[in-house]
């Protein structure tokens, strides 16, 4: 008998609001998710510190634990710290690094994780992997899906607004991703899947057509469910495809090679989706990206963030080796480093400066 149906692997609750956090007890009583309050809630020094003391009356039971970044060890000395707990589950409360870390140590000791994002700079806060430093750079680790998430816009207005500018990059850059997804089905016989594509695709086409701006609620709602969607789609994929294609590989290759100037991670590869669409020959698409980078104040050049043209050739160049086995555009054109500078030159003549 066929399959008919497939599980979706996804939160059991997702509350994206004004004022959300103040029912976070709530909804972990109501979802059993821990009805004991026995937590363990993973925060900066930054806004989690701030915010602990508005939810520590709330939740009475649960223990803080302040996590030192967005490293592999960072992650392994919190997953420690919470074995002699007895905790019902790991509440990340923070931006992408906190969260990440979070999702990574409730994997390590076998319990469900809660992601309470404070900004939206990235898909990460519902995606199957948590991305953190390590000796060799940055690695990619798989790890279950949130079983709840929360986004209160009250607070996500209060992070800096380059947060979300960089949410906006990272949503927009599916449609680079699908692309690349795309190709590789029909050049290489890769296999698609059309639903984790699907809403991939839309959660980026709801943000590039989106006429709101970053302070307004309506905008920011639909960039929440956005970056949700994308993390769902990569759990339904098995895999981070329907997210990451070149316009990813290229900003992996500017971590690589120029750690220590790094914008951030939405930034880089909304850059990179412009200039991807401008490899793969679609002047309108690149335009009508670019242009939405640009009213929402991102970055379309590299000097936007710090880098020379001749770096960012560099790192297109470079930026196969950083996904051994990927097939995206820059993997099919196999542009020698004076092409990728004449076709670096055509792009800025597209999208003007």
């Amino acid at each position: 008998m066929p399959v008919l149906t497939r599980l979706i692997p996804s939160p059991v609750s997702v509350d994206i609001t004004a004022g959300a956090l103040d029912n976070l007890a709530g909804l972990l009583a109501d979802q059993r998710i821990s009805s004991s309050g026995r937590l363990a809630v993973a925060i900066s020094n930054g806004s989690g510190a701030a915010l602990r003391e508005r939810l520590s009356p709330a939740l009475p039971g649960a223990d803080w634990y302040e996590v030192g970044g967005g490293t592999i060890d960072a992650a392994v000395q919190l997953a420690d710290a919470m074995r002699s707990g007895h905790y019902d589950a790991v509440v990340g409360l923070g931006g992408g690094k906190i969260i990440d870390a979070a999702k990574y140590a409730a994997a390590r000791v076998g319990l469900p994780m809660v992601a309470v994002a404070t900004n939206l700079s990235h898909d990460g806060i519902c995606s199957p992997v948590s991305t953190l430093d390590n000796d060799a750079g940055r690695g990619s680790y798989g790890v279950p899906t949130p079983i709840a998430l929360v986004i209160d816009l009250d607070v996500i207005r209060e992070a800096p607004v380059r947060y979300v500018r960089s949410g906006i990059g990272d949503a927009v850059s599916n449609i680079s991703a699908i692309a690349d997804w795309e190709l590789s089905h029909r050049e290489t016989g890769e296999q698609i899947d059309g639903l984790a594509a699907a809403m991939a695709r839309q959660a980026g086409e709801a943000v590039l057509r989106h006429p709101g701006g970053c302070g307004e609620d309506p905008f920011l709602t639909v960039l929440s469910e956005a970056l949700v969607l994308s993390g769902i789609a990569m759990s339904i994929a098995g895999h981070t495809r329907p997210s990451s294609g070149a316009c990813h590989e290229i900003s992996h290759a500017l971590d690589l090679l120029h750690p220590r100037r790094s914008a951030l991670h939405g930034e880089q590869v909304g850059l990179g989706a412009a200039f991807a669409m401008h490899l793969r020959g679609a002047p309108d698409q690149c335009g009508l990206i670019a242009e939405v980078l640009r009213r929402h104040g991102l970055p379309v050049l590299p000097e936007h963030i710090g880098f020379t043209p001749d770096e960012f050739v560099a790192a297109v160049a470079f930026a196969p080796q950083t996904r051994p086995g990927r097939y995206t555009i820059l993997e099919h054109l196999d542009l020698t480093t004076d092409q990728i500078r004449d076709a670096y030159a055509d792009y800025v003549k597209t999208i003007g400066s």
